[in-house]
């Protein structure tokens, strides 16, 4: 009908790591990337520990820095083709099992009612674009990290965490099109506060006391995802995360058992 106003497209914004999935993107590729000869004994029990605090929960935003300084490190001088592929490989032994049920129908809802998906991250857009292409969505935002002569040069060229992933996201939103007072945003952590406060509908997800009282004060939604359930073949998902919390276990026992020696001989 003449002079009918038309709506602007909608979105929901999904974080990545124990939102969509149960565990850290980065750290779900460790085997991997370990198999593959990127990742030193050396270098797993470098970062261990800060990945370890993340997966379960008690990482602040100075351990999350850590974390990011050390991966930061970790994969300087790694052959970016050899990274893609080995993501590309394995994929679906590692992220499919790990996808959490209750953000797959989200995501499913959301689509069928018109809305884009856009996977939103700190971590590196060559790990979190094909997860993203293997849920369906509609667009990235993730970091970015620097590359010369086809190897990462350790630099991160854009960090997309806190109020920068929120400007991010409107940029996007404007590339788009997108009326952000009428989009989703879902995140597990109050760091994505600016994210969430971008939309007029944010959710936080298995929230702690403190998330809980925040997404309180601020009028968002609490959720609980519980189910990891894979997408098609591979590992089942109880197995895979027991697989990665054991690990990151035993690798930060360890770095604890050297730190009390240094100390004894101190």
């Amino acid at each position: 009908m003449a002079g009918q106003k038309v709506s602007k497209p909608t979105a929901a914004f999904f974080d990545l790591d124990k939102t969509i999935i149960a565990t850290s993107s980065s750290m779900a590729f460790s085997r991997p990337f370990y198999d593959g000869g990127l990742v030193t004994r050396t270098h797993a029990l470098r970062t261990a520990y800060a990945q370890f605090l993340f997966l379960v929960g008690g990482a602040d935003e100075r351990q999350t820095n850590r974390l990011r300084d050390s991966l930061s490190d970790l994969i300087k001088g790694w052959e970016v083709e050899k990274v893609k592929r080995i993501v590309a490989e394995t994929i679906h032994d590692y992220i499919d099992p790990v996808v959490y049920e209750e953000a797959l129908q989200l995501i499913r809802r959301h689509q069928a009612n018109g809305r884009d998906v856009v996977v939103v991250s700190a971590s590196a857009s060559d790990i979190v674009e094909p997860i993203a292409e293997l849920l369906g969505a509609d667009a990235v935002v993730a970091s970015q990290l620097g590359v010369k002569k086809g190897f990462y040069t350790g630099d991160i060229t854009f960090y997309a965490y806190g109020e920068a992933k929120a400007d991010a996201v409107r940029r996007l939103a404007e590339d788009k099109g997108y009326d952000l007072s009428r989009s989703y945003a879902y995140s597990d952590s109050i760091t994505d506060a600016p994210l969430l406060n971008e939309v007029g509908y944010g959710f936080v997800i298995n929230p702690d006391r403190a998330l809980r009282r925040a997404a309180a004060l601020h009028g968002w939604g609490a959720l609980t995802f519980k189910k990891p359930v894979g997408l098609r073949t591979g590992p089942s998902a109880r197995s895979t995360i027991l697989t990665l919390l054991a690990t990151a276990a035993v690798v930060t026992g360890v770095v604890l058992l050297v730190r009390a020696a240094r100390s004894d001989d101190d």
